[in-house]
């Protein structure tokens, strides 16, 4: 039975990948050590989904590993060896606040981590696909440049730009403000490119926006949609960082994503980096999300959701 190693396998993504593989036949090896609870606490625990994914997959085989850890990366590898024809790596630090606080741990686990997995791929399972979890953040503020109008809820693109229908892969990523997420999400981008240029192996980034699902641990720092809803049935006050709530974002579904991957490894080429559903629909503004769920002032009095307290920053959060 052929292996899809997945790191990050108990997270929102990561997760949702080892249910569709297993389901396609594979045995499923799971990376995790819950690194999201060192990041954002304990209501943020991806533990709750491993144990879900215990339940639904008898024979999920997990390993708590810091991908960090090169020589127990290359172990696990070992191990299964040419039996791993599929890698997903989705295992990161994903936060653009958290990596300024530690930039050091921000960079080796996203930078470094995924360094350490290119090559035990290459060492050990070279003929596996390697699906790299990127970040439409690679391009910085770059967007933020484009000719943006704004409107009563949201910054829209000039209708008249070229890229008024969706922002291709070509959009350069020099000469613009990343945050420090977004420098290390970028280097591992371009290893996973040139792992696959300069050797020839099947790698892949998909550069995703905002990702949501069932799944999702949100927290205040990451995972907005899931941690606004979560707001939203507590009473919690939600804080919204700059650009007056109007800053689109294209949330994708963890199924969805997934459901792009499905035909990449039947068909692989190196080096191939692709921005799934990046394009003029569905993205939505944090203040259309709040008005559209029937969350702000101009909700009916009867709406089915608690009433949830909207508080703005001043500060702008880059990169965001």
């Amino acid at each position: 039975m052929s292996i899809a190693l997945i790191t990050g396998s108990a997270g929102l993504i990561g997760s949702e990948a080892a249910a569709y593989f297993a389901g396609q036949g594979m045995q499923i090896v799971g990376v995790d050590n819950d690194m999201r609870r060192q990041f954002f606490g304990d209501e943020a625990s991806t533990r709750p989904n491993l144990d879900r994914l215990r339940r639904a997959i008898p024979s999920y085989v997990h390993y708590d590993i810091d991908i960090r850890d090169e020589a127990a990366i290359g172990r696990l590898f070992k191990r299964y060896g040419s039996a791993i024809t599929l890698v997903i790596h989705t295992a990161a630090q994903p936060s653009h606040d958290w990596a300024a606080r530690a930039p050091l741990v921000d960079f080796t686990v996203n930078a470094n981590g995924t360094l350490a997995l290119l090559e035990a791929t290459r060492q050990f399972a070279p003929e596996a696909v390697f699906i790299f979890t990127s970040t439409n953040k690679v391009y910085g503020d770059r967007p933020n440049q484009l000719p943006l109008v704004e409107q009563a809820t949201r910054w829209e693109i000039d209708p008249t730009h070229i890229y008024a229908g969706g922002i291709p892969e070509e959009l350069p990523i020099d000469r613009c403000l990343h945050s420090l997420f977004g420098a290390s999400k970028l280097a591992a981008d371009l290893l996973v490119q040139e792992y696959g240029r300069y050797f020839g192996m099947h790698t892949a980034c998909f550069r995703a926006g905002c990702l949501t699902g069932p799944h999702h641990s949100g927290a205040q720092l990451h995972g907005f949609l899931s941690y606004l809803m979560k707001c939203t049935l507590t009473g919690a006050p939600y804080t919204v960082f700059g650009y007056k709530g109007k800053q689109v974002r294209d949330n994708i579904h963890s199924a969805d994503l997934t459901m792009s991957r499905r035909s990449w490894p039947k068909s692989p080429r190196p080096g191939t980096s692709a921005g799934p559903f990046q394009s003029r629909w569905p993205p939505r503004a944090l203040v259309e999300c709040y008005l559209d769920g029937g969350l702000g002032p101009q909700a009916p009095e009867k709406s089915l959701f608690p009433w949830l307290f909207w508080r703005r920053s001043r500060q702008n959060n880059h990169g965001k």
